[in-house]
């Protein structure tokens, strides 16, 4: 691997019509890359992450000098091709996907989502699409296809033209919990408060840390809208406006890294796994869909000043016509809303297995009674359902949870919400039942997997669902959460103890 950052690409290079040369010479991109040199110049930043995505939703990349910005914004930053899977090896201390002589491959920073970071604003920080290098035998400047942000721009892209301009519009509910560590070997953390859901006393108690949040997301474009303290300790939930399926990604994205900040400034642990307690809520991340056509794409003045950025990161879509609410009243959708249904339904147990990407994502739907789904089914305003209508103007897909790569995830529900489009899928009639209740009581209901192993089996059989994967993504991501599973059997753990100890005699 590098030690340090180098240009993209040769000097020279011998073709030119490549994924990475279209990209570099795309209009508007060359006055983009000026207005972020007078960002720099305005906000006096020294100094420039350059991100990109890992398959499990990690920000990986380098920092380099803002003096160098046109050179990097021309060219590109050069990183090892196994950042994608966090360089970490497999139970067996091999690399996962890559082997330590892989190439490296091209991070080209995207202008448009140049920041500075308010905790630090020496400090800014850019987005970057992947590339294969230009010295690549096979692929050369072509996409890189285990860079799912890169993936789901292209497929955004891909299903607006398919359907006249229609676009998916996401808004994230990203629970989490912020822990205080304590000198205790059976339980060596606690909430900052009580499970005390919608307490304003709880809330106030915490009153300085999501302030300090919310100030910094709205100095990096996060319109925030509310928050309350929820049913497990330490568990606050901060929204923000909803908006076009990259741009709230990409925000998820910035939301964490903000948590993780403040945690790091007060010695905290802002903690996204989904279920840390046992006998309390887990940390869902409800994606609130609707599907649109036409509107615009305003500023919205979050901070007072000059922006602290590019101001496409304070851009929210506004107006348009929702194509899933039914104007004429009531709560079931439009044709086409239940068509975007049928099409999330027929794939549900696939898109599980990437909305609850880990092992410890089905303690949530395993722990009955505490908000999880686990039906197979959608409903109108009913939580056991996976899929649940909470407004007429949207739906609201459950089964995913705050260790969610969002940007692939949502590239996984545009496949299922195309194929139920193009093939006018019939999501059936919506289930009354509490799906838990019948389940319980041996009557007959759908379920989703209910543990990860399950999961990728669905996953493996939805040739629709891996086309969201492409190339060898599918493959790689397969071969990373199998290594987990295994490690999951590998490991004695305080339940094996607990429970087996004295068995016998």
């Amino acid at each position: 691997m590098s030690p340090q950052i180098r240009s993209g690409g040769p000097s020279k290079p011998q073709g030119t019509d490549t994924d990475y040369h279209r990209a570099v010479e795309a209009s508007g991109r060359a006055e983009r890359v000026d207005r972020v040199r007078k960002k720099i110049d305005a906000l006096g930043i020294d100094y420039i992450y350059y991100q990109y995505i890992s398959i499990t939703g990690r920000v990986m990349g380098k920092a380099a000098p803002s003096r160098h910005w046109e050179t990097q914004a021309r060219k590109g930053v050069q990183t090892w091709m196994g950042g994608v899977t966090n360089v970490l090896p497999d139970f067996q201390g091999n690399l996962i996907g890559f082997d330590s002589n892989a190439m490296e491959c091209i991070a080209l920073p995207d202008p448009e989502t140049f920041m500075q970071l308010p905790w630090d604003k020496r400090v800014g920080r850019v987005f970057c699409t992947l590339f294969y290098s230009l010295e690549d035998p096979n692929f050369a400047g072509q996409h890189y296809e285990y860079d799912t942000r890169g993936n789901l721009k292209r497929f955004d892209r891909e299903f607006r033209e398919a359907h006249g301009g229609l676009h998916l519009r996401v808004g994230l509910e990203p629970e989490m919990v912020w822990l205080r560590p304590k000198e205790d070997a059976v339980q060596p953390y606690e909430g900052v408060t009580e499970p005390l859901a919608y307490h304003i006393g709880q809330f106030e108690s915490a009153r300085d840390l999501w302030k300090q949040v919310s100030d910094y997301a709205l100095a990096m474009g996060l319109d925030m809208i509310q928050g309350d303290c929820e049913d497990s300790p330490g568990q606050i939930e901060l929204n923000y406006q909803f908006d076009d399926t990259v741009a709230t990604c990409d925000r998820m994205t910035t939301y964490r890294q903000i948590c993780a900040e403040v945690a790091r400034q007060r010695g905290l642990i802002a903690c996204f796994m989904a279920k840390p307690f046992m006998g309390y809520a887990a940390n869902g991340c409800h994606h609130n869909c609707s599907v649109w056509t036409g509107g615009t794409r305003e500023v919205q003045h979050l901070v007072s000043g000059e922006l602290p950025g590019m101001e496409e990161n304070f851009m929210y879509s506004k107006g348009g016509i929702n194509g899933f609410e039914n104007t004429d009243g009531g709560w079931l959708p439009t044709e086409l809303g239940h068509w975007v249904l049928g099409g999330s339904l027929k794939h549900i147990g696939a898109l599980t297995a990437i909305g609850a990407s880990t092992v410890n994502s089905y303690r949530r739907f395993n722990g009955y009674g505490l908000w999880a789904p686990i039906g197979a089914n959608w409903g109108l305003q009913n939580r056991s359902c996976t899929i649940r209508i909470s407004s007429p103007d949207r739906f609201e897909f459950r089964a995913v949870d705050s260790m969610v790569n969002p940007h692939l995830f949502c590239a996984a529900l545009l496949k299922a919400m195309d194929d139920g489009i193009l093939n006018r899928i019939d999501p059936g009639p919506a289930e009354s039942r509490n799906v838990t209740e019948v389940w319980q009581s041996g009557g007959d209901v759908s379920l989703i997997p209910l543990n990860l192993r399950d999961a990728l089996d669905a996953l493996k059989k939805d040739e629709v669902i891996r086309s969201a994967l492409p190339g060898r993504l599918y493959e790689v991501y397969d071969e990373y959460k199998q290594d987990e599973w295994t490690r999951f059997l590998r490991e004695v753990t305080n339940w094996d103890v607990e429970r087996y100890l004295h068995c016998v005699p």
